[in-house]
């Protein structure tokens, strides 16, 4: 009995469960699969493979389009404060530029004044220049002109016209030191300058206000300067600017005896018969002035010496320290544009870790994924740069407009500040976006092609 049991129970099969398979290595597996087939079919496994980093960052780009517009508006700030700021100082330095010449580019200009123990030049109340000096400097070798300064000014009417204006007294000479044109008539000649005749030469902004409206010509009619009648006898061309051309001239003992009723001078303009020798000249006008007032060596002179270089070299350096100052400002705004910039691309890397698991792993190399991410990041600064070189040069056009038309009291025809566009205002936004893109984008391309593609794939994967 036992023995037939145990045969049967040997002869009959015996029910075995199959081992439990592992479960994570073949989800894994089927994962990776999918996810290598849908790369492949998307045909990305071989974007950069082929140089195709360039490709691969306009797609990310345009893909966040928002996200990067908002990114790049630092850098758009910042570059449009560095090249408005560059716009308007090199517009502001033209127009000083072309003021001082045109007061006459070979000009020593001599005015009264005593410099303190400190080197600081102050005007003094006792005016120190005369009629006497007039004649010793014009005596001088290499003098070519010279003019006296009677400076006032007053109401000006003709008719029913009036209009409030500056009058100097000068002569004859100051037409050739400032290169002067007339529109109509001449300048007072040299006789009616010695007899101190009462005529005079007004600029285009005193002839437009004056006679404009009347319909009249200048030439020949009599104004009233103050208390004093004068004829007009010359209309000078315009400048395109109210401290130029707001102006009547008349000459210099006429403003004494009528207008003044004083016997000094307030400057004298002495121009070089060569820019070569303006030095000289003021070499010599400084030896003859110290004689003429008797001043010995050791002390204070009661006059001061300029030149129209060194009057351009101070503005130059004033234009230049506004500019270092507003760049200084912008760069500030350019930073914080870079960080926004290095901050998006750190999150970038993050969104894209299944991205660069998977084309590590069908072949790109690290060198592949850093210029991606590094093309990118420069790609995003270019476009700021871009967009702000073309807003900077608006804010600038507008700034030159909106400062000549304060300058010039809101008149229409008023200072005229050009827009300077050099080559450096086009290349240095460029050269500065690079640089961001560069300084920036490093870091976060390093740490994407540093990634191990196992782990990447293994994050992707869970």
């Amino acid at each position: 009995m036992s023995s037939s049991m145990q045969s049967r129970a040997s002869s009959s099969p015996r029910s075995t469960a199959p081992p439990a398979p592992p479960e994570t290595a073949p989800v894994q597996a089927a994962s990776l699969e999918s996810l290598l087939r849908e790369l492949r079919s998307n045909g990305a496994g071989q974007s950069l493979l082929g140089g195709a980093g360039l490709e691969s960052a306009l797609e990310s780009i345009w893909a966040h389009r928002l996200r990067s517009l908002l990114t790049v508006l630092g850098v758009v700030i910042g570059i449009t404060a560095v090249i408005g700021a560059m716009t308007l100082t090199q517009g502001v330095g033209a127009y000083l530029d072309n003021l001082i010449a045109s007061q006459g580019a070979n000009t020593v200009f001599v005015q009264p004044g005593a410099a303190n123990s400190r080197g600081v030049r102050t005007k003094q109340a006792s005016q120190t220049l005369t009629l006497r000096d007039v004649q010793t400097l014009s005596r001088l070798p290499h003098v070519a002109a010279i003019s006296p300064f009677v400076d006032t000014g007053g109401q000006v009417v003709y008719g029913n016209q009036n209009w409030k204006t500056r009058v100097q007294g000068v002569s004859t000479d100051l037409q050739t030191i400032q290169s002067w044109d007339l529109a109509e008539g001449f300048w007072f000649s040299q006789q009616q300058d010695a007899g101190g005749s009462a005529v005079a030469v007004i600029g285009d902004t005193v002839a437009q206000n004056l006679f404009k409206n009347a319909g009249i010509d200048p030439v020949g009619q009599q104004i009233r300067i103050n208390n004093a009648l004068f004829r007009v006898v010359g209309v000078l061309a315009p400048r395109g600017g109210p401290q130029e051309d707001d102006v009547i001239f008349v000459p210099y003992k006429a403003a004494m005896a009528r207008l003044t009723n004083q016997s000094f001078l307030n400057e004298i303009d002495v121009q070089a018969d060569s820019e070569g020798n303006v030095n000289l000249v003021q070499q010599e006008v400084t030896r003859a002035l110290e004689q003429n007032h008797q001043i010995s060596r050791g002390q204070p002179d009661d006059f001061q010496t300029i030149t129209s270089a060194q009057i351009l070299q101070d503005a130059n350096e004033a234009t230049q320290a506004i500019t270092v100052l507003l760049v200084g400002i912008a760069a500030i705004s350019l930073t914080v544009g870079g960080i926004g910039i290095m901050n998006i691309m750190l999150v970038s890397v993050t969104e894209r870790t299944r991205e660069i698991g998977i084309r590590l792993t069908v072949g790109a190399r690290r060198s592949d994924i850093r210029n991606q991410f590094l093309i990118e990041a420069l790609l995003l600064c270019v476009a700021g740069g871009i967009i702000g070189l073309l807003l900077g040069v608006l804010v600038g056009w507008q700034a030159t407009g909106a400062i000549a038309l304060a300058a010039s009291g809101g008149r229409a025809s008023g200072i005229n500040i050009p827009l300077v566009i050099t080559a450096v205002t086009i290349i240095l936004p460029f050269a500065v976006s690079v640089g961001i893109g560069l300084i920036f984008g490093i870091y976060p391309a390093v740490r994407a092609a540093r990634l191990d593609p196992i782990v990447a794939l293994g994050r992707t994967a869970r």
